[in-house]
């Protein structure tokens, strides 16, 4: 049985503490067979953010002990490309639990996708605060409560679509790439119109909880 050390991240204190999304992270990794996991390490940070004190940590951890990193999915390593380009360079083998067989450049393509789609929806909440602002919104207390109300919205999604997800578990669609495959093929509506399904948004579905 292999070596293994467990990354992970969350992206803010609160989720720390509440390790909200670390379960699912969690229940990713120990899905893997074959791994003897000798030490976890947990970083609170965002994934923009090329300082990662305990990810160095972890990666120096397991080029002293042989050990392989695991990883929930690129998303949780870093949203920043040149970090994975980095690490990818390094002499330490790790692995994504949604893609335990993927090649070094498809964990790079994935980095890649990330910080562009992180890279939009920072463009489209600063085009909506523009806007509001614009039309004479009083922002701070009123863009608490309209992050509030996107929050209890995407709740109220995810409460919707997630029956629709289990099923297609159920139907024999266990991995993310054939979920995500089968939302798009069945054209089921994302969270914004026109949008198409992606394997990190089935994945936030499956975890989020009321």
């Amino acid at each position: 049985m292999e070596k293994a050390a467990t990354y992970y991240r969350v992206s803010t204190k609160k989720q720390g503490k509440s390790k909200l999304g670390l379960q699912a992270q969690q229940n990713a990794v120990n899905a893997l067979p074959d791994f003897e996991i000798i030490r976890e390490f947990f970083e609170v940070e965002s994934g923009k953010k090329k300082r990662r004190p305990i990810l160095k940590k972890a990666l120096r951890y397991c080029k002293k002990t042989n050990a392989v990193l695991i990883i929930a999915n690129i998303d949780r390593l870093s949203r920043n490309a040149l970090v994975v380009a980095s690490i990818l360079g390094s002499k330490v083998k790790f692995i994504a639990a949604d893609k335990p067989f993927a090649k070094p450049l498809d964990h790079l393509e994935d980095a890649i996708k990330a910080e562009r789609e992180g890279e939009a929806i920072s463009r489209r909440t600063k085009d909506a605060l523009r806007e509001a602002k614009r039309r004479g919104v009083i922002l701070g207390k009123n863009g608490k409560s309209l992050a509030e109300q996107n929050k209890a919205a995407s709740l109220l999604f995810a409460q919707t679509v997630r029956p629709i997800i289990e099923g297609l578990k159920s139907e024999g669609y266990v991995t993310l790439q054939s979920i995500t495959n089968e939302l798009n093929k069945r054209k089921v509506a994302a969270y914004r119109p026109g949008a198409k399904w992606h394997k990190s948004t089935v994945y936030k579905i499956l975890g989020k909880r009321q």
